[in-house]
């Protein structure tokens, strides 16, 4: 049979047709298939956080965010580190020995930290997850013992932690801050979230 003029105008119609709902389709289908990828919230939540700290002077302290957890950066005086050392006997794990919260190996030492003047810690009360306030200054103050040094009192339930975020004897919290994995880029900048360089 021979083609009639209807005939090849309904094959372009159907051809057409056919071209636009697979076009259609895969307009549909690739919004569907993007959803089984991480969105950019959980790729984010997971992701190492880079922290410029050149401006940070010394006694200060920034709190950036990693892993929807508030992270304490904080340049200690000398002033601050000497008291460090002294405060052995007074705390609960001098020496970061608890495995509740394992301390990276870099961070084992006295001021907990790879360089001794800058601490890096997850602000987060061990106890029941309140988040701690700066008492900085030393000296009695309500709440702390008369010859506090500085450091850090959880409102909640009273549990109190040096400049290096060791916790007092005798406190509801059951171990130290969180040191979380983190390397340095240079003098001035922190990766918080990976302490391995690839």
């Amino acid at each position: 049979m021979s083609d009639t003029p209807m005939d090849a105008s309904k094959r372009t119609w159907l051809i057409a047709s056919g071209c636009a709902g697979a076009v259609g389709g895969a307009f549909v289908a690739v919004p569907f298939v993007s959803t089984f990828q991480p969105s950019e919230k959980a790729k984010a939540a997971g992701a190492a956080v880079e922290v410029d700290i050149s401006a940070l002077k010394p006694g200060e302290k920034v709190t950036v965010e990693w892993r929807g957890k508030p992270v304490w950066i904080m340049k200690r005086t000398p002033e601050q580190l000497a008291t460090l050392a002294k405060l052995d006997p007074q705390l609960a794990d001098p020496k970061s020995d608890r495995q509740a919260y394992p301390t990276p190996d870099y961070a084992k030492n006295t001021h907990r930290s790879i360089k001794p003047e800058v601490f890096v810690g997850v602000g987060i009360c061990s106890h029941l997850g309140c988040s701690p306030s700066d008492k900085l200054q030393a000296g009695p103050q309500p709440s702390l013992p008369d010859d506090w040094q500085g450091g850090f009192l959880c409102p909640c339930h009273g549990s109190t932690f040096d400049l290096a975020g060791r916790v007092f004897k005798n406190k509801p919290a059951p171990d130290n801050l969180e040191v979380p994995p983190h390397m340095y880029l240079s003098d001035s900048k922190i990766l918080i979230g990976e302490d391995k360089k690839a």
